[in-house]
Formats: C-alpha cells, sequence, structure tokens
C-alpha cells in the first residue's frame, strides 16, 4: 500500500455523514483495501466485480456505497437484494447493514431457511428496503407471492464463489429471471472460477474489477502444519494435540454432518467444551453454538465445510482439519478461519496414507511443502509437489518451514 493509501480514511469518501456518523461509533476510520478501492467505483454507479479473501471487510466495502445512494432517494420497497450463501453469513451481513439502516432511515430484513416462513413473510409484505436473503428461502418468499422486485436498484452477490460450490447456480438464474435488468450488480468473491465469468457476462454491465491481495493463498501469519496419521488412530491423535497444545479457541472441519456430531460428542465425554454446527441443526442450535462460541461458553467448535466462509469470528487461534479438503480452495478458505485481525493463527491438518492426492494438490496450489509432524510409527504420507518445485519454491523463498510453535500455547 503506498503512502498516500495509508492516509485514507472514510472522509476521504463522499459517503453520508450518518454513515460516516456509525464509523465514528465503532472506532473504524481506516479503510480497508478492498474498501478503498470498491467504494468510490459503487458510488458512481458502476458494476463492480471484487475479488477479495474472507475477513477483508467486504460488507462494508458495498454497503456503505449503495445505502448512501439510496438514502438520496425515495423510499420504496425492495430496492436493493443481497444474496449470500449460508444462513449465518445472512445474520452477519443484515446485523451490518442494520446499524447503518438505522441512522439512514431505512429498513432492512435478513430471509433464510431453518425457520418458519410467516415472521419472515410478514416483513417482506410490509416493505423494507434492503433483502439480505439464501438463494433457496428467496424463491419460497417469491413463489408466494410475498415479495417482488419491480423498484431494485441495486443487486448484490458475496461470497458468489460459494454458492456456485453449494449449488445454487440454478436458483441464482431463476432470481435474476424475475429482476429488472437495469440495475447496478456487484459481485464480491474470494475466488474468481469460470463460472463466475460466465454468470458476469450474462448480468453484469462492462464492471469494474478490483482484486486485492493473492487469491486462494494462505496468509503468512499462519502456522501450517500436517500430522500424518492413520484413519483408526484420528480421534486419538486429535485429543492428544489439544492436550498438548491447550487451544484457546479452534475451529475443527469435518466432511459429513454424521461425523461432525459422533466427534464433538467425542470431545465432550472427553472434558471439552465443544459444540457443533452444521446444515442439519436448526437456526436456532446453530446461533446458540455460535453465540457460546464468542462467549467463552464453547472453546471448540465442530463444523462442517458450511461454517468456512459464515463465521465471523476474529480470534480463533486454531484451525483443525479433521477430514483434509478435497480442493485446496477449500483448503484456503478453512485455514482463513484464524489470523484474522493482525493476529497469528495456527492450521493443522490430519492426513491419512490414503490421501496424498488432495495434499499434493494444495501443495501445488500453495507454492510448497507443509511440515510434517515427525513422531515414533507416524505412517509415510507422499507429496505430490515435486522436489524440482519446492527447490524453485525456495529459491523465490517459497518454501516455508510453517509447524515451529504449534504446540506451544498462544498467549
Amino acid at each position: 500500500m503506498s503512502e498516500i493509501d495509508q492516509e485514507l480514511t472514510f472522509n476521504d469518501f463522499e459517503l453520508d455523514d450518518r454513515c460516516l456518523s456509525v464509523l465514528r461509533a465503532m472506532d473504524i476510520t481506516t479503510p480497508t483495501p478492498v474498501q478503498a478501492q470498491a467504494i468510490p467505483i459503487v458510488l458512481e454507479g458502476h458494476d463492480l466485480v471484487a475479488t477479495a479473501q474472507t475477513g477483508t471487510g467486504k460488507t462494508l466495502a458495498f454497503s456503505l456505497p449503495t445505502l448512501t445512494r439510496l438514502a438520496e432517494k425515495k423510499n420504496r420497497p425492495n430496492r436493493m437484494l443481497v444474496l449470500v450463501p449460508t444462513r449465518e453469513l445472512c445474520v452477519q451481513v443484515e446485523d451490518v447493514i442494520r446499524g447503518l439502516c438505522r441512522a439512514l432511515k431505512l429498513r432492512s430484513v435478513q430471509v433464510y431457511g431453518g425457520v418458519g416462513l410467516g415472521p419472515q413473510s410478514d416483513k417482506l409484505k410490509r416493505g423494507c428496503d434492503i433483502i439480505v436473503a439464501t438463494p433457496g428461502r428467496l424463491l419460497d418468499h417469491m413463489a408466494r407471492g410475498a415479495v417482488r422486485f419491480d423498484n431494485l436498484e441495486v443487486l448484490i452477490f458475496d461470497e458468489a464463489d460459494r454458492m456456485l460450490d453449494m449449488g445454487f447456480l440454478p436458483d441464482i438464474q431463476r432470481i435474476l429471471n424475475r429482476l429488472p435488468r437495469d440495475r447496478q450488480t456487484l459481485m464480491f468473491s474470494a475466488t474468481f472460477a469460470p463460472e463466475l465469468e460466465r454468470l458476469t457476462q450474462n448480468m453484469m454491465r462492462e464492471p469494474r474489477r478490483v482484486s486485492v491481495g493473492a487469491v486462494a493463498m494462505p496468509v503468512e501469519a499462519v502456522r501450517q502444519l500436517v500430522i500424518p496419521v492413520r484413519e483408526e488412530n484420528k480421534t486419538r491423535m486429535l485429543l492428544d494435540f489439544l492436550k498438548e497444545a491447550q487451544i484457546d479457541s479452534g475451529l475443527i472441519f469435518l466432511r459429513t454432518k454424521v461425523r461432525t456430531d459422533r466427534l464433538a460428542r467425542a470431545l465432550k465425554r472427553a472434558g471439552y467444551k465443544a459444540a457443533p454446527i452444521h446444515g442439519d441443526l436448526s437456526q436456532k442450535l446453530r446461533q446458540r453454538a455460535l453465540e457460546g462460541f464468542r462467549k467463552g461458553k464453547y472453546n471448540i467448535l465442530v463444523a462442517t465445510d458450511v461454517a468456512a466462509r459464515g463465521l465471523d469470528i476474529d480470534d480463533i487461534s486454531h484451525v483443525i482439519n479433521y477430514d483434509i479438503p478435497l480442493t485446496p480452495d477449500d483448503y484456503v478458505h478453512r485455514i482463513g478461519r484464524t489470523a484474522r485481525a493482525d493476529r497469528e493463527g495456527d492450521a493443522v491438518t490430519f492426513v491419512t496414507p490414503t490421501e496424498h492426492s488432495p495434499l499434493g494438490a494444495i501443495e501445488r496450489t500453495i507454492g510448497y511443502n507443509i511440515e510434517r509432524k515427525e513422531y515414533e510409527g507416524a505412517p509415510r504420507i507422499l507429496s505430490l509437489f515435486s522436489p524440482a518445485a519446492v527447490k524453485r519454491a525456495r529459491g523465490r523463498g517459497g518454501v516455508r518451514r510453517g509447524g515451529r510453535g504449534l504446540l506451544r500455547r498462544r498467549r
């Protein structure tokens, strides 16, 4: 970032003074890089494709300029729609927007599945300026005639790549078919797959592009370690690791809901304050787990990937991949839950001998071999990342020995 950028504040943008007052009350004065680049473009009314990793302030990057523009015009229902992939993200995004709306005398509503349709439908029929919604539940309300978008001015996709990963493309197409084409469209995503490129060509008008930081790469502050283990020894190895590391706040990822529940029960039996979170739980139970984690009632969340981009918790000390993610992109997003807000963090991945292929894909993508934990009886884990590539990466300063200090309790 240049010296000029470092001196930039939110006062340098033509934002509504009431938005600036909200920011001052929250002690937020300096924009993040994605905010600094996106806000002027959105204020000018352009379509935008912004690529930035999670935890970089994307919600304020789109809400501050769009709400400033909406506040200048006459109130009409359903002028802005924000589509998000998960219930957790829906709640978090609408919570940020609601704080700004209160100052601007605008109204917002969150729309997601897992709860009754009635209360949401009542709010939609009464009319609100901004709707934050998951695609499936929004279609339910549209089919019942509870919401129309004749007045839509702004459409926003948050975590667009995750929506495609979760199979929402058909729902998105159905929603797009019922929206006015004369609108401003903004897309925020951590990665930009070919499917997103095709989507932007069909629904956006000469979008400006913003790319902040390395896409799909772990941040430097994350210390990474691979623990070789046989499948039948995973739980025992995890318990040994938790005991040695004395984890303050950990997020453990698994691939399936059944395994998530089973591991959470095992951790509770071992005396850990653990709670599961996955898509089969009711919204009330999921929210209770998140709030309990934030307030210290639980110090471990056991989660499926549905939580990988929906959690907005800064102080996670450890991310543990009990099941190795099957794609490099999922790996980066999982471990991106730690080392946020200028902190350091640790990412540990359990890998069995048969899982050398996804590990190799991860190492090829990030450009270096992740350090293996050495211990007596450890199974050998092959790496598909070639020695020549390692040598080239070392020459660029790219090979990391990221495991040092992982078993020391973070202060």
